[in-house]
């Protein structure tokens, strides 16, 4: 007799507090009682994300904002996600299904792929200026390249006798994308929209240091400049929460679309 299902899940909720329980006893060994530390202990850390949140404790500038720059930082976040997953997907379906595309584009991109996002700042700031444009479309190329290349592998890679089996079904050529190549490709091409969100969230930081006000990015910035670590740490935590919460958004879509996939059913 198989034990019950929340067993399991209970198992899985303490393992997975396993690793943050032992990190923050690790952290405040480390820091606790240490006058100079320059890293803050957890407690005063978690002090100053609850005033942050909602208040109360320290009454200061930064007091009961962190909604205002989450909702920014959420906002560049998904509106490049979304602008790089519109422009991503179907050119890498034309680069990964038509070879003359292939042939014509894929060099250039696979030659600006490895371009950090941290070197394209100076010229996004020329181009568009200081302010949230220039956020936008950082986070636009840190999401861009991960679903195109997950894109390209995807469709090059959809098994041969797939197209054979759909032919002797009847499936006209016209049809074999629609009815083969696409789902085929679909879990390739959901693993490269995780990837691509949670590089969105990776270079937020980097897009919000283009002199907008609002932001996660904008205010741990600002708050190294002020030596406010535990400010910095603050938004760091905010910054994970909201990535996790987003890659588990996208992958409860993922098991909806997949269910027939082994990998994501």
């Amino acid at each position: 007799m198989s034990p019950p299902a929340s067993r399991f899940g209970t198992q899985n909720v303490i393992l997975a507090l396993c690793a943050p329980v032992l990190f923050l006893i690790f952290w405040h060994v480390s820091t606790a009682g240490r006058a100079f530390s320059l890293i803050p202990p957890p407690l005063e850390v978690g002090k100053q994300l609850w005033d942050l949140a909602f208040g109360g404790v320290w009454d200061d500038l930064y007091s009961a904002t962190l909604l205002e720059h989450a909702v920014a930082s959420v906002s560049r976040v998904y509106g490049g996600f979304l602008l790089a997953a519109a422009c991503a997907l179907p050119l890498g379906m034309l680069i990964g299904r038509v070879a003359l595309v292939r042939a014509t584009l894929d060099p250039t991109l696979q030659l600006m792929r490895p371009i950090p996002v941290t070197a394209w700042l100076p010229l996004a700031m020329i181009v568009f200026g200081i302010g949230p444009t220039s956020a936008f479309f950082l986070v636009f190329l840190g999401a861009f390249y991960p679903m195109l290349v997950n894109t390209i592998f995807g469709v090059r890679n959809v098994e041969p006798r797939l197209f054979e089996a759909a032919v002797m079904l009847g499936v006209s050529p016209s049809a074999l994308f629609w009815k083969v190549v696409l789902p085929a490709s679909l879990p390739s091409i959901f693993t490269g929209l995780r990837l691509g969100l949670g590089f969105a969230w990776v270079v937020i930081v980097v897009g919000e240091m283009t002199g907008v006000q609002t932001g996660l990015g904008a205010i741990i910035m600002e708050a190294r400049q002020l030596s406010r670590t535990e400010i910095v740490i603050s938004g760091m935590i905010a910054i994970g929460l909201l990535g996790y919460v987003s890659d588990y958004l996208v992958q409860l879509l993922g098991k909806r679309l997949l269910r027939w996939s082994p990998q994501h059913g």
